[in-house]
């Protein structure tokens, strides 16, 4: 799992445009979706390296809150369970900006249940790596800018939404929330949440793209500060 959590950093910028602030407009298109139990669990809760701590309690507080605040907004006709792993996690700590400014991770494991038909969705976990959202507040660090609390807030909030961009992606493959069994994506309602997620990941690519970029041309001048003129040490 400490391995897991350094190659997420790695790739941190791959959360720079995970939308969290539509709470307010209508819902992805999830068919008969109606969330019922919202279990969160964190018996195997791994802290990665130079992170704040944070306790199981906290986690599973902070991560039912964003679930509900998310599906709850769902009134379709049959009930389905969320069943959360919270497994590992890095809260960045205060760093020296630019040459170590750490980011905030975190890594959770999603099982989805059918109460009607009284089994899972998914018999293999879903393993989903989120990071936190990159703005003016944590370009540098959000070890910086942020208490432990706000950090949680970010990386939650970001959580539900991956999880309901999942959920999106397998009622359009296998129907899972409809009632006739039939892919979303044969319909217009699901079409339109494919075409908003698909608008979605051109966006992360396109940061991505830009983040990779700026690193490339800072490169040099990393090299002129770690080498000034004047001898030795």
């Amino acid at each position: 799992m400490l391995r897991r959590l350094a190659l997420v950093l790695l790739g941190v910028a791959l959360a720079a445009c995970t939308n969290v602030k539509d709470l307010q407009e209508e819902p992805a298109y999830l068919g008969n979706f109606h969330l019922g139990h919202n279990v969160v669990v964190a018996p195997n809760l791994t802290r990665g390296p130079a992170s704040r701590e944070a306790t199981k309690e906290e986690w599973t507080e902070a991560m039912q809150k964003a679930i509900d605040e998310r599906f709850g907004r769902y009134e379709g006709t049959r009930l389905y369970h969320l069943g959360i792993s919270v497994e590992g996690y890095v809260l960045a700590i205060p760093g020296i900006p630019v040459v170590a400014a750490p980011k905030s991770a975190l890594i959770i494991r999603v099982t989805a249940w059918d109460d009607q038909k009284e089994k899972k969705l998914n018999e293999k976990p879903e393993t989903i790596t989120i990071v936190e959202s990159i703005s003016g507040n944590t370009i540098i660090s959000s070890g910086l800018t942020q208490s432990k609390q706000k950090q949680m807030k970010n990386l939650t909030q970001n959580a539900s939404k991956l999880i309901q961009n999942w959920l999106v992606r397998q009622n359009n493959k296998e129907g899972w929330f409809e009632d006739d069994g039939i892919p979303a994506r044969e319909k217009p309602a699901g079409q339109r949440a494919q075409a908003q997620l698909d608008a979605e990941e051109a966006e992360k690519s396109a940061a991505q793209k830009a983040a990779e970029d700026a690193a490339t041309e800072a490169e040099p001048l990393s090299e002129d500060v770690a080498e000034p003129d004047g001898g030795t040490s």
